[in-house]
């Protein structure tokens, strides 16, 4: 898994770099624009997102019931999905020549090695490691002791980056950051 994450940082740091994004919030429906692939919203029920490719085109349906951070790490959840695992590898297909990915309960819970990578590249891209280092850095010594300072940092930088604050706790904590026996 270590050589995969590595891949995905590099595939992330390339996407930043050719968008020169230098700053959050990442505007991750501008870079699946300019892979082609369309964003669709549409409230369906049980799931938050999927990923349709057929011919050479893709397609991202989003939950549009789902909070607007959801849909933006749906979205590039999917687009994990889009960059990292071609076609084929899916355990869901639905007419031959479509190749279907959904997002939903299973998913979320990062058992399947692809979701987990499909979920860490999300991270990665819309949470940035470069980017959080500044903005701890420029925060100061964050006190955990301190519930209510801790909690509104959080907040604020999950504001930042258009991110829920539980989606950058975990962040936070995967890279060091947190202890996770808060």
């Amino acid at each position: 898994m270590a050589a995969r994450r590595k891949m995905i940082r590099r595939i992330v740091e390339e996407l930043l770099d050719k968008h020169q994004i230098k700053e959050p919030p990442v505007d991750v429906e501008k870079i699946c624009e300019s892979h082609g692939l369309s964003v669709v919203r549409k409230d369906v029920e049980s799931i938050s997102g999927f990923i349709i490719r057929n011919d050479g085109k893709a397609v991202i349906g989003v939950n549009s019931s789902n909070a607007l951070v959801r849909q933006r790490f749906t979205i590039a959840h999917e687009l994990a999905h889009y960059l990292i695992h071609p076609p084929g590898t899916d355990d869901v297909h639905v007419d031959s020549g479509f190749d279907v990915r959904f997002r939903d309960e299973l998913s979320s819970q990062g058992t399947d090695k692809s979701e987990q990578e499909a979920n860490f590249f999300a991270a990665e891209l819309l949470m940035p490691q470069k980017f959080l280092e500044v903005d701890l850095k420029n925060v100061g010594k964050i006190d955990l002791v301190d519930g209510g300072e801790f909690l509104q940092i959080v907040e604020n930088l999950a504001h930042k980056y258009e991110v829920s604050s539980q989606s950058l706790l975990f962040r936070l904590t995967n890279l060091g950051v947190l202890n996770s026996k808060l």
